[in-house]
């Protein structure tokens, strides 16, 4: 089981150019890969998108890619002869024209813009492209492992929150069959506060305690819910991307206890009740950080 949020970075060199990938993650309902390539390599957009869809099914990503390479390798220097000698023709004539002694040297003249100029160099597609996609890979692969160690973590939780579901509702099932029982007797207690208990229709009042049982009736409710934290548990050990099953589940989870709170007509259910619901929220928040 993975989680949604992570990071991890890689680094490809070749000695002269040397490529950083960084990523970072979050969840989200599908996969949105948000790209920051410099402009050299945005050819390799379509590739980077197919390597991270091998790998990953849920989250947004953000994928940073950095260059640098060396001095040496940035390109020539270039010389525009013909424009340092039309400068240098300009100051001997402003230089004649006023009088003023020619100072100028070779060291101005080289400040002078567009005279010594560095040619780009050209980068070799395929060498840029190798040393991206193995930086990118080493990047996923350090993202894939610390998405694996918060999904461990998110496993253990469940796996607690699941047995404190399991208890409480264990204990609603003793409470269960009490309830119709205590009905009966209260119901009973009430009517011969003012009827005479010779007088009281037994007959009646039998139907009336048939329907109440039957409204309040959950053991269809209690044997949902079991089946759901068996699912639950079935899901926290499957390898593939679960997180949208076990935010479905958890909603079933939540439909079931609430109509055991709203059937169940007593204050010992009611508590457990309260105690599932508090574990199922914090079930939804850790369920939407699955893969």
């Amino acid at each position: 089981m993975y989680s949604m949020t992570g990071y991890g970075k890689g680094v490809a060199t070749d000695g002269k150019k040397t490529i950083t990938v960084e990523m970072k993650s979050v969840n989200h309902r599908y996969l949105d890969l948000s790209l920051k390539l410099p402009r050299t390599f945005l050819f390799l957009e379509d590739d980077f998108k197919k390597t991270i869809e091998k790998s990953l099914s849920r989250g947004h990503v953000d994928v940073y890619l950095t260059y640098e390479q060396k001095a040496s390798d940035e390109g020539e220097f270039v010389v525009d002869v013909d424009l340092a000698k039309n400068y240098l023709h300009a100051v001997n004539v402003l230089a004649m024209e006023t009088g003023i002694v020619n100072d100028f040297t070779v060291t101005n003249l080289a400040k002078v813009p567009d005279v010594i100029t560095r040619e780009a160099a050209v980068e070799d597609e395929d060498v840029l492209k190798n040393l991206a996609i193995f930086a990118l890979t080493e990047a996923l692969k350090n993202l894939t492992q610390m998405r694996e160690k918060e999904g461990e973590a998110l496993k253990k939780d469940f796996e607690v929150k699941l047995g404190a579901i399991e208890s409480a509702l264990s204990k609603i099932k003793e409470y269960a069959p009490k309830v119709v029982e205590e009905y009966r007797n209260n119901l009973t207690a009430r009517i011969e506060e003012v009827v005479e208990p010779t007088l009281v229709d037994r007959q009646r009042l039998a139907t009336e305690v048939a329907l109440f049982a039957d409204h309040c009736a959950i053991d269809e409710e209690i044997t949902r819910l079991s089946t759901h934290i068996k699912a639950m548990r079935h899901h926290l050990e499957a390898t593939e991307p679960v997180g949208r099953k076990m935010d479905f589940l958890v909603q079933e989870f939540l439909r079931e206890t609430n109509t055991i709170g709203s059937k169940a007509n007593n204050i010992s259910i009611t508590e457990q009740v309260l105690i599932i619901k508090n574990e199922i929220e914090k079930m939804r928040e850790q369920a939407q950080n699955i893969e």
